[in-house]
């Protein structure tokens, strides 16, 4: 599989690694070579079967709006872009391409996340719900996906939007943390990400995945289906 990554950071540098690995061929466009998606060409993305963004939030809509107009097959790890989700579903499915995005693709995390909504059936029984997120300093939207995720689900399930509260400092990975605190317990959910590489690992079988598909897709609904 031919692969476009946008963004080469932290985590951008690991998907190459971790899809050249697993056999595909890797071109890397950092943000500075592609500002505003002028490098996005119609002829680049032909030669790709799947594009993966992990760039920035200020990037990312762009990025998105180019491979939607080439009918290029995406998926997208970047977040601080989902007040725009349906707009960006419309368009996907009226050109007929493939989109998949996540707040994160962790394999843990999204099992994590249905660990959240069994608990957060505690709410209606007494329960208070609390997100606390930590993450590194260079992150640059907060609250993360991640916990924006979290916070979601606990919503739909208990009825009740949770506080979150963001700690950046230092290089910390991510963790979170759900509280749900009761008159005579008290139960505390943690994910604490030891490297990168479960990102990473999950945005190459994320691509493996939607290659041929055509459809909007979010990761933590389809993470049970990916190849291993």
């Amino acid at each position: 599989m031919n692969v476009l990554l946008l963004g080469h950071g932290k985590t951008g540098a690991l998907v190459a690694d971790v899809a050249r690995e697993r056999g595909h061929d890797v071109e890397v466009l950092s943000s500075r070579a592609n500002e505003h998606a002028s490098a996005l060409t119609p002829e680049r993305l032909a030669n790709a079967d799947v594009v993966i963004d992990f760039t920035n939030p200020d990037a990312v809509l762009n990025n998105i709006e180019a491979c939607i107009r080439n009918k290029s097959s995406m998926v997208v790890g970047t977040t601080g872009w989902y007040q725009h989700l349906q707009e960006v579903e419309r368009k996907v499915l009226e050109v007929g391409t493939g989109l998949l995005y996540g707040s994160n693709f962790s394999i843990g995390v999204n099992v994590f996340f249905e660990i959240a909504a069994a608990a957060a059936k505690g709410v209606s029984h007494g329960y208070s719900a609390r997100i606390v997120e930590r993450h590194h300093t260079q992150k640059k939207d907060a609250p993360s996906g991640t916990a924006l995720s979290i916070q979601r689900i606990v919503s739909e399930v208990g009825k009740v939007k949770p506080e979150i509260t963001s700690v950046r400092e230092g290089d910390t990975v991510g963790a979170h943390v759900l509280l749900l605190d009761g008159p005579d317990d008290t139960m505390m959910l943690v994910h604490d990400a030891k490297s990168r590489r479960g990102y990473a690992e999950g945005a190459v079988r994320a691509a493996e995945w939607l290659k041929g598909k055509s459809g909007f897709y979010e990761f933590r609904k389809i993470f049970a289906d990916l190849p291993r």
